[in-house]
């Protein structure tokens, strides 16, 4: 249970407190309500590449890690295809230096051309690292274009192709930056040794001269319903042959959501599962296997993902994927898997919420549903969900015509 209390300033920034008099640090967590997803598909990337920019100094600090160093802090940030997330942890007597630091980035950047092509060769780097010279690297840049055909989702965060980051003008720039990092387009979360009137104070002081800017109305284009069975084979200098199978579902905030998150757990959590036990352990077809989720706030997806054993063919292998989820789908749960999936979602929610980094950082998640309260509803969401909502959730997620089939064949296993 997470206590909290919010208010909001007059220029629209949403702030949440958590008090923990048991700790001696504080958290200053600032989400903001963009996204991949926000994007321009002709402007990919521009959300992760500002996860770097808003290091690169503001206004009137040019160097924001120093400062935040001398006062004996440290931060963080990361972005999603929903949000850009940055976070600090310092000590709490230095909690006005944090209000500080994140109110200048929040006013206005530097916009220094040097700082621009720094952080602009880092994600370029980043990009090539991550996604084409390591093995599998690309596989969500050919997997998710290939589940979503209308959704901004179909593009990771790092961009849908790299050019657009390479090509980045600073007006373009600029203009994704009073777009979206307004207060209005922000929550703040302060936790752990602080009080609420004192946050009260400085949010005040350090945010409240902030103007609100004019905030968007989002209007993404929904993903329509897949009733057609999707595939895609390459081939790469890999070591092992790997498949991958994506099935549309709900989106964070829907009341389907935690059934179809257990729904993934039974399937392939960890050694347990039902692909783990039948294809890894007893018919020795794949080196791992697991199911997932995205979780991402509009509709996301189910993966299946396996790496297989050298000699097994692709397509046995999937056939194989096929009959565990048709077993689960015609006869759903037992009673022991759905007891034992709830028992270690729930442990990983109370263990999540030791830290309060964690804490602070699933409060602003959950304020974005509109009901903040949601940060505390989860394990009861999960603990009420029955053998019947598993099953119904198979029925409708695990359909042939809702998925997409990725064949990703190692070079040496397909000559």
């Amino acid at each position: 249970m997470i206590d909290f209390e919010t208010f909001t300033l007059e220029n629209g920034l949403r702030v949440i407190v958590h008090e923990d008099p048991n700790v001696e640090i504080a958290i200053l967590n600032v989400l903001y309500d963009v996204g991949s997803r926000d994007e321009d598909p002709g402007l990919t990337g521009f959300a992760h590449l500002f996860e770097h920019l808003m290091f690169g100094g503001s206004q009137n600090i040019p160097s924001y890690d120093e400062a935040l160093q001398k006062a004996g802090g440290e931060n963080n940030a990361f972005t999603s295809p929903d949000i850009t997330n940055y976070y600090m942890t310092l000590p709490a007597q230095n909690l006005e230096t944090g209000f500080w630091l994140e109110s200048d980035r929040m006013l206005g950047l530097s916009f220094d051309p040097k700082v621009l092509e720094v952080q602009r060769s880092v994600v370029i780097e980043e990009f090539k690292q991550r996604y084409l010279n390591q093995p599998y690297g690309d596989v969500w840049l050919k997997l998710r274009p290939l589940a979503y055909q209308t959704h901004p989702y179909q593009w990771p965060t790092i961009g849908k192709n790299i050019s657009h980051v390479e090509k980045a003008t600073m007006d373009q720039v600029k203009s994704f930056f009073y777009t979206h990092y307004i207060p209005n387009n922000a929550t703040l979360v302060v936790a752990g040794n602080v009080k609420t009137e004192q946050v009260k104070e400085y949010s005040e002081k350090w945010f409240g001269p902030i103007p609100a800017g004019e905030k968007q109305k989002r209007k993404l284009p929904a993903e329509p319903e897949q009733v057609e069975r999707r595939e895609l084979s390459v081939t790469a200098n890999v070591p092992l042959d790997a498949l991958y199978m994506t099935f549309h579902m709900t989106g964070k905030f829907d009341t389907h959501y935690y059934s179809e998150d257990l729904l993934s757990d039974i399937l392939g959590r960890d050694k347990s599962s039902r692909l783990y036990n039948r294809l890894v352990r007893d018919e020795e077809m794949f080196h791992s296997v697991n199911a997932s989720i995205t979780g991402s706030i509009d509709p996301g997806l189910l993966v299946v993902s396996g790496k297989l054993n050298p000699g097994i063919d692709i397509l046995k292998a999937e056939k194989g994927v096929l009959r565990v989820i048709d077993e689960l789908v015609e006869h759903g749960p037992t009673e022991e898997e759905l007891e034992k999936v709830k028992n270690q979602a729930e442990a990983s929610k109370v263990f999540s919420e030791i830290e309060p980094l964690n804490k602070a950082i699933n409060l602003a998640i959950a304020s974005l549903s509109g009901h903040i309260g949601l940060v505390n509803d989860e394990v009861e969401k999960i603990r009420s969900t029955t053998l019947e909502d598993i099953t119904n959730s198979a029925q409708k997620v695990l359909k042939t015509g809702n998925s997409s089939v990725l064949y990703y064949r190692a070079k040496q296993a397909s000559s």
